[in-house]
């Protein structure tokens, strides 16, 4: 998995589809991008303040994903979770087999004990997730699309794969508004294929307004 940017079978097996992305989407996103960076800069700079007064810096974490043709990139996000988040991860896992099974599944864990206070709040309502409007910005990410997934977790795509690395992740997507923490991955990697097949300017914007109506309801985010 360390050549994934330079590997020439993960864009191969991308372009072996019949996925094709509708024209304008790129122009949808960075207008969509440019007016969550004016609609939301106040609500961002509340957030990264409030996980600077708990815990410090670093304010924005930064983590490495799989996109578009297998092209790594690091995503970034609000720091939820203590500093030695991944070292915390390892002895819980090790410790707790519940938990060893559940982070088999999902790559999750509901009740996380690396999760700060105030990454808690950021998790329920998704602020954690506003700076990927820079990812977005730079073209790695869609503002609609599969959630971004780390590298250990192509394997769970199995032969639908090809549908995942075909299209930019995305800031939301049908998972965020379908159920999101409650659906098992196997219907996470359905949704995806059928976005895959079906993206369109206005299935992008219903599901940009579904997401509203979730992220106000706080359901299943965790």
């Amino acid at each position: 998995m360390n050549n994934l940017d330079t590997s020439p079978v993960w864009r191969r097996l991308a372009a072996d589809t019949d996925v094709k992305t509708y024209r304008g989407k790129r122009a949808f996103d960075v207008a969509a991008a440019l007016a969550m960076c004016v609609l939301f800069a106040p609500v961002a700079l509340g957030a990264g303040a409030l996980v600077w007064r708990q815990s410090g810096r670093p304010v924005v974490f930064k983590h490495r994903r799989i996109g578009l043709g297998g092209k790594s990139f690091k995503v970034y996000k609000f720091r939820s979770m203590v500093k030695d988040a991944d070292a915390r991860l390892a002895e819980l896992l090790k410790a707790d087999p519940e938990a060893a099974e559940e982070w088999a599944e999902s790559h999750k864990l509901k009740n996380d004990p690396r999760v700060t206070a105030i990454g808690r709040f950021l998790r329920k309502t998704s602020l954690d997730e506003l700076p990927q409007i820079i990812n977005v910005l730079k073209g790695e990410m869609s503002l609609v699309g599969p959630r971004p997934v780390v590298a250990e977790e192509l394997e769970k795509y199995g032969a639908s794969l090809p549908y995942y690395l075909s299209c930019k992740p995305g800031l939301t997507g049908l998972w965020q508004v379908s159920g999101r923490s409650d659906v098992s991955y196997a219907e996470r990697v359905a949704m995806d294929v059928q976005y895959a097949g079906e993206q369109s300017l206005l299935g992008d914007v219903l599901i940009a307004l579904k997401t509203a109506k979730v992220l106000v309801s706080h359901r299943s985010a965790y």
